[in-house]
C-alpha cells in the first residue's frame, strides 16, 4: 500500500509498504479520506510526538472509510455486528475501561490510553481495542469526507461539555483555526452571541458563515467583556489575554495546547474576586466522538466552511508545506485510491 511516512522533522516521504493482517480482534480499513489537522502539522514540524507516533511512523489520524478486512473474535461494543463492507470512523485513541479516571467517565485521562496514527494510507491496520471501544458506523446518508471531521469536532464536543454556555451569553473564541471553527459552530448551536477573532480574511469569513461577528484578534478587548472566552491557539501570551477578557462570574476554556514546558501568569485578584473559572479540556471521550458524529449527520456543523480543498494522497508533503506558509485551506480532504 501507498502511505505517508513520518522520518523527522519536515521529513515526510511516500512510501510503499506491506500491508499486514488483522491482529486477532482487529481490523483493516480501506480509507478513503483523511483530513490535514493543525496537530499533525505541529508532529510535522517538530518531527515526533511522545504520544501519538512512533517515528519512522505512517502518519495522520483524521479519516474515514470501509472495513475491508476482521480478525479474529473481532467484535465491537460501539459498533455491534461489525462486517465488511461497513462505512466507519475509527478515533484516534482508546480507553482502557478500567482505571480510575475511565470509571470517573475520565476516558480522555486514561492511565493507559492508546493512540492510534496511519489515515495518510490507503490503508488503516486497527488493534483490536480500538474496533471494540472507538469505531463508529457511518450513516449511509453521510458522506465519507464529511465523517472524517468526527475526531476534530469530538474534542470540541467535549470542551464545550466541561464549560456549558447558556442561551444569550456573549462568547469570544480567540484562534479561527479548524478548532475555533468548530466552536463558533456549536456555540452558535447552543443558542450564544459569539465573536470570532482571528488574522487572516479565509478565517474570519469562514467564522462569519457559521454566524459569528467576526474582529481582528487586537480587537477583540473592544468588544467585551465575554461570558465565555475559549483560547484556541495554544499560544502562551493568548492564555493570558484570554483572562484579561472574560466578564465577572464567566469562564475561560484554555483550550489550546502550549508547548511542554511553558508558563502563563493571571491575575490573580480578578481571579477570586471576580470568581472566574478557569477550565483546559483535553481531548474527548468515546461518548463525544459518537455525538460529534450525530451532529455531523444532523447537520448541526455544515461541511462547506471546513472542507476547503481536495487533493490526492501524492501532494501530502506539498500540502504540510503550504500549511506552514499559512497558505493552506482551513481542512485539506487527502483521498485515496487504493490498491490491492
Amino acid at each position: 500500500m501507498r502511505a505517508a511516512v513520518l522520518h523527522g522533522s519536515e521529513d515526510l516521504r511516500l512510501e510503499s509498504l506491506a500491508l499486514a493482517a488483522p491482529e486477532p480482534g482487529g481490523m483493516i480499513v480501506k480509507v478513503d479520506t483523511a483530513l490535514t489537522c493543525g496537530t499533525d502539522l505541529k508532529v510535522w514540524k517538530r518531527g515526533y510526538h511522545s504520544t501519538m507516533i512512533q517515528i519512522p511512523g505512517v502518519f495522520g489520524h483524521e479519516g474515514a472509510g470501509v472495513v475491508a478486512a476482521l480478525g479474529e473474535s473481532a467484535a465491537s461494543e460501539s459498533a455491534p455486528g461489525l462486517k465488511v463492507g461497513d462505512r466507519v470512523v475509527v478515533a484516534n485513541s482508546a480507553p482502557c475501561g478500567k482505571c480510575r479516571p475511565c470509571g470517573r467517565s475520565q476516558e480522555n485521562l486514561c492511565d493507559d490510553l492508546k493512540f492510534l496514527n496511519g489515515t495518510y494510507a490507503e490503508y488503516l491496520r486497527v488493534p483490536a481495542r480500538f474496533v471494540r471501544v472507538n469505531t463508529w458506523r457511518v450513516p449511509d446518508a453521510l458522506g465519507l469526507d464529511v465523517a472524517a471531521m468526527t475526531e476534530p469536532l469530538a474534542c470540541v464536543v467535549h470542551g464545550l461539555r466541561e464549560t456549558p454556555v447558556r442561551a444569550g451569553d456573549r462568547a469570544l473564541v480567540i484562534g479561527l483555526g479548524p478548532i475555533g471553527l468548530f466552536w463558533v459552530a456549536l456555540l452558535k448551536n447552543a443558542g450564544a452571541a459569539v465573536v470570532g477573532a482571528g488574522r487572516h480574511a479565509a478565517r474570519l469569513e469562514a467564522a462569519r458563515k457559521l454566524g459569528a461577528e467576526v474582529v481582528e484578534t487586537d480587537d477583540a478587548a473592544k468588544h467585551g467583556p465575554y461570558d465565555l472566552v475559549v483560547e484556541a491557539t495554544g499560544r502562551v501570551e493568548t492564555w493570558t489575554l484570554a483572562a484579561s477578557l472574560v466578564a465577572k462570574g464567566g469562564t475561560v476554556n484554555l483550550f489550546g495546547g502550549p508547548p511542554k514546558g511553558s508558563q502563563a501568569s493571571f491575575d490573580t485578584n480578578k481571579l477570586h474576586y471576580s470568581q472566574i473559572t478557569l477550565k483546559s479540556p483535553f481531548h474527548h471521550r468515546p461518548e463525544s466522538i459518537r455525538a460529534s458524529l450525530d451532529l455531523l449527520t444532523r447537520g448541526v456543523v455544515p461541511a462547506a466552511p471546513f472542507l476547503t480543498d481536495t487533493r490526492p494522497l501524492a501532494d501530502l508533503p506539498a500540502v504540510f508545506r503550504e500549511m506552514a506558509a499559512a497558505k493552506s485551506a482551513v481542512k485539506t480532504r487527502i483521498k485515496m485510491e487504493a490498491r490491492s
